[in-house]
């Protein structure tokens, strides 16, 4: 878990600096381009030790950790180990929030379950 923990937490801080550069085009792009990698000889991480990985990297960030920074950076992470992770944003509009999260086959797998009925979905990438 540690590794994990490790690599969760260089992806946040990768995340972090395209967001504060304002590059979410980039960031977007990135995701989109991403590939599931195939892995070979041994099983992948399940995706709920791979998302907790993910909870304990934002807990030991320096600094607040969003839920799009959190989001794009557990789909890549998922990715990595072979795992078709969708980011989806959405937003409401009264009163107006937004928010992102991860599904896989269309479960969602970093948030509640019920999170893609409260938010009018936006984007999948």
């Amino acid at each position: 878990m540690p590794i994990l923990i490790c690599k969760a937490s260089v992806l946040l801080f990768g995340i972090d600096v395209i967001v504060h550069l304002g590059k979410l085009r980039l960031l977007y792009q990135i995701i989109q381009r991403a590939p599931v990698r195939q892995l070979r000889g041994r099983g992948a991480p399940p995706p709920q030790r791979l998302c907790r990985a993910m909870d304990f990297a934002c807990v030991f960030y320096f600094k607040k950790v969003m839920c799009l920074q959190r989001s794009a950076a557990t789909t890549l992470l998922l990715r990595h180990y072979g795992w078709h992770a969708r980011m989806v944003t959405g937003a409401k509009v009264l009163p107006f929030k937004s928010h992102a999260w991860v599904e896989i086959d269309g479960k969602v797998t970093n948030d509640r379950p019920y999170v893609s009925e409260i938010y009018q979905v936006l984007e999948r990438c």
